[in-house]
């Protein structure tokens, strides 16, 4: 399989002219908003030269991540996005882009990301996506991501690649992948100094720097982000720094450090059950639990930190909150052998550091990364046709201690006994190849394989109390998995309006580290009996572009999952646990639009339908001495909605006395959802509505452009469930029978309301 996977690279070498011939690309991107500033990419087969283009400094020659070719990618851009509105967080961004589901989680732009399904269920953290930065990763070797660090206000364009994607990012791409990328120093072109502020404290600080100085190019982006939440005990602040250089000491070799640090501190609201969420959705009179208002959460905490008697208490009293810290270095080399031969070598460090005393279970942890990534792009004719032949191998590592504690009630965030030591290195090595190649001046096919192997070797010790002794149980990990993921797609430009693509491709997710310690009950042990899950995955779409300012794309697909990893919580204070549902399906349709109808007028529209169900899965459910087994196979995927739509129409004066003055009105629509997987109980869907108001314009003096806008979001005050953890169904310790949605109806930890109506204003100078 590696031999055939070479073959079409070593044979590009092989054919490629010294001089190639310059053919005019037939791809046409599906809905997207272009990034100010970058250039763009030669056409397939088409050369890269070095020159420099309006005295920058030379442009890296684009890989296939960087402009795909057969792949179901939306690029998200700055306008009536991220610039002149209120872009708090990555989730604003994102809805923008078909096939994407974005929930609240742990802290103020701590957002679970899901791309077609695949993450809406996650409780800890992102998996299932591969997410970069500027090319550099930024998703650790366990496949977690977390987007605290993202304000949006850095960025150029994030683009959104759909379904599985293992043959361009390795594991756990099974669902798909994100590249941030920031704004070059060009395009910035000085400085800018910005502030938004809204209801409930909000206010955000930002300035950026960039510019372009001989052979160097640089931009610098840092903002300090404050507010008290719309949920009882949930202030908060964090502070980000993002740094991007671009050194060029010749027309061949280019340098490129990447920095990212983000401080956090947030305290966290509980988790509500639905009916306290009818009560009492802002968790507001909830200071103590002696005097709690209807509806409160509480959780119950261990008086002595290590066993015996519990005390319920609010959040407030026990101080739920995190204090995380995230630094990622970066550095890369690319050097270019000829005017169609380009190598790039880059080295990532990323370590995340955590304390985080929320809930019945408190944990700190630091989790060291190390990813090495060299690839070679190769530009040619192959059996005369013009291709580009692309070679990469990386090795990426995480070194994970964590210690959780039980929590102790009353005066500040404090740990009782330690109940789990965690210390495991995860590691992943693989190589990945890929060749585009123009059939005539209609057709492009492409194919490509990855292989990787994964080592997984740690030690978990968990320690259990009496008064009298403490007891520990060691439990040892040793897992090796080795997975391989072929693709191939086409396109066809049947004239300068219509472009048809087709794509199978598969995804190979290993289960992380941490999943490996966490048993069904919610608690530290072996769970080693989980599988590799994999993905394969058909999508046949269309573009259409008839008219300049028109543009429509639509897209079906249809994936088989196999020992699909679900997480889930089994309860409030409890951890989330994996496992493996043996089949499942995942069918559904994306649809993105962007049309200027009339001058000045434009509407944009991102539409998923996603039907999930399980064909093949049993569930175990014990109570008492009562087990009982349950066949889930029809049942729906809990966490995953079936329909969600964003609607935005707008206008911008472009002419006359109020040229710059804009605005629109945009609707954010989800359907409801189970999140059992018993089908018992309903999440309520919702449509939010959000107005804004902007205006820009250029300035004479020493300020080059002011922006300013006003935002009026969720307008007419919808009351909605913001984000929804699964919760695991139960039987009667009794019967045997399971217990029906008003019990699950009842069960706390999973609940956080979404925001209220709410203003936000800001305004932004150019110098």
């Amino acid at each position: 399989m590696r031999l055939l996977a070479t073959a079409p690279l070593l044979a590009v070498a092989a054919q490629a002219q010294t001089e190639s011939r310059a053919v005019q690309t037939v791809t046409l991107d599906e809905l997207s908003v272009e990034a100010v500033g970058g250039s763009k990419p030669p056409a397939v087969g088409q050369p890269q030269t070095s020159l420099r283009v309006g005295g920058l400094p030379p442009v890296s020659t684009p890989t296939p991540i960087d402009k795909p070719v057969g792949e179901v990618v939306t690029s998200v851009g700055r306008e009536g996005v991220i610039d002149k509105r209120a872009a708090t967080s990555i989730a604003d961004v994102l809805v923008n882009s078909p096939g994407v589901t974005v929930r609240q989680n742990y802290g103020p732009r701590d957002f679970l990301i899901s791309i077609r399904g695949s993450n809406a269920r996650s409780n800890g953290g992102s998996r299932n996506i591969v997410a970069l930065e500027d090319g550099f990763p930024v998703t650790q070797a366990d496949g977690f991501s977390r987007f605290d660090y993202v304000d949006p206000r850095a960025y150029s364009r994030i683009d959104v690649f759909r379904g599985p994607q293992s043959t361009y990012f390795g594991n756990y791409a099974t669902g798909g992948a994100l590249n941030f990328i920031t704004r070059r120093g060009a395009e910035i072109n000085g400085a800018e100094y910005g502030i938004d502020a809204g209801s409930f404290g909000y206010l955000n600080n930002y300035a950026t720097v960039g510019g372009v100085n001989g052979p160097f190019e640089y931009s610098l982006f840092t903002s300090d982000t404050r507010g008290n939440g719309f949920i009882g005990h949930n202030s908060f602040n964090t502070q980000t720094v993002n740094f991007l250089g671009t050194f060029a000491p010749t027309t061949d070799d280019r340098f490129t450090l990447k920095v990212i640090n983000n401080e956090l501190f947030s305290n966290l609201p509980e988790r509500s059950s639905l009916n306290q969420f009818h009560i009492n959705p802002f968790q507001r009179g909830c200071a103590s639990a002696a005097a709690a208002a209807p509806g409160c959460t509480t959780v119950n905490l261990l008086t002595n930190g290590r066993f015996g008697a519990t005390v319920p208490v609010t959040a407030d009293e026990g101080s739920f909150s995190r204090g995380d810290r995230r630094t990622i270095i970066g550095g890369r080399w690319e050097h270019d052998f000829d005017a169609f031969t380009t190598w790039r070598t880059s080295l990532v460090f990323d370590d995340r550091y955590i304390n985080q005393p929320f809930y019945a279970l408190g944990y700190r942890g630091d989790f060291a990364g190390f990813n090495v990534l060299t690839d070679l792009t190769r530009r040619g004719d192959l059996f005369g046709l013009p291709a580009t032949a692309y070679l990469a191998f990386d090795y990426n590592t995480l070194d994970s201690k964590q210690l959780t504690y039980n929590r102790l009630p009353y005066i500040g965030p404090r740990f009782g006994g330690l109940v789990g030591d965690l210390s495991y290195i995860q590691s992943n090595l693989g190589g990945r190849a890929r060749i585009e190649l123009q059939l005539n001046e209609r057709w492009i096919a492409v194919a490509g394989v990855s292989a990787e192997s994964t080592t997984i070797d740690g030690r978990n010790t968990t320690y259990s109390y009496t008064a009298a002794s403490t007891i520990p149980a060691p439990a040892n990990v040793n897992r090796d998995f080795l997975n391989v993921a072929p693709e191939a797609s086409l396109l066809y430009r049947a004239n300068e309006a219509w472009q048809f693509r087709g794509r199978v491709a598969t995804g190979y997710g290993t289960p992380p580290g941490e999943r490996l310690f966490v048993t069904p009950a919610g608690l530290p042990g072996n769970n080693t009996q989980l599988k590799t899950q994999e993905n394969l995955g058909f999508d046949l779409g269309a573009d259409w572009s008839p008219l300049p300012g028109v543009r429509f794309n639509l897209t079906g697909f249809y994936e088989f999952f196999r020992n699909e990893l679900v997480t889930q919580s089994p309860g409030a204070g409890l951890l989330s646990y994996a496992f493996n549902a043996p089949a499942s399906e995942h069918r559904g349709v994306e649809f993105g639009a962007d049309w200027a109808f009339a001058p000045g007028w434009r509407a944009v529209a991102a539409y998923t339908f996603d039907d999930q169900f399980y064909t093949q899965y049993t569930e175990q459910l014990s109570a008492g001495s009562l087990t009982r087994r349950f066949d889930r196979a029809g049942r729906r995927i809990p966490g995953v909605p079936a329909n969600e739509l964003l609607v935005r129409v707008g206008y911008e004066q472009t002419t006359g006395t109020f040229a710059g003055l804009g605005g629109y009105v945009e609707t954010v629509f989800q359907d409801d959802f189970f999140i059992d997987n018993a089908n018992q109980l309903k999440m309520p869907g919702y449509a939010v509505v959000n107005l804004n108001l902007h205006y820009a314009t250029d300035l004479a003096g020493y300020a080059k452009r002011v922006n300013v806008f006003f935002e009026v979001r969720n307008l007419f005050d919808k009351t909605y469930v913001g984000s929804a953890q699964n919760l695991a169904n139960s039987i009667s310790a009794s019967t045997g029978l399971l217990n029906g949605a008003g019990v699950l109806a009842n069960a706390t930890g999973s609940i956080f309301a979404g925001a209220p109506r709410n203003f936000i204003g800001g305004m932004k100078l150019s110098f």
